[in-house]
């Protein structure tokens, strides 16, 4: 086994569970780490049966910038899905998203939340 990780890939979105979270939008950080079974990938140097870093952060970009979501947390969870049934040499997916706009009262620099799947 061995682990790819993307981070901070910066989205644009409108996620969260208030009117203002919706209409206004604001830039999402998503973390990435990957466990992969590599088979012969690594083996024979060869992109096939690896996971395609590019390919991977267009997995996430198209779910992060696409239906709006209440929780992180389920949008951290579709992602982890996705990623897993796209790339099957994917033993497992952890997904974190920091939201530095989270509307709370006092002073923070962002919520995060982690979701691992398969669990």
């Amino acid at each position: 086994m061995y682990v790819i990780r993307m981070k901070n890939c910066a989205f644009f979105a409108r996620h969260g569970v208030y009117e203002e979270e919706g209409a206004l939008g604001q830039r999402f950080y998503v973390d990435a780490e990957l466990t992969v079974d590599p088979g012969e990938a690594l083996v024979k140097d060869s992109i096939e049966g690896t996971v395609d870093y590019g390919e991977a952060f267009s997995v996430i970009q198209e779910i992060i910038t696409g239906k709006r979501r209440f929780l992180i947390e389920s949008l951290a969870l579709e992602v982890a899905k996705a990623l897993t049934r796209r790339f099957p040499q994917i033993a497992r997916a952890s997904i974190t998203i920091r939201k530095p706009g989270a509307p709370v009262q006092g002073v923070l620099d962002y919520v995060e939340v982690t979701v691992v799947w398969p669990q």
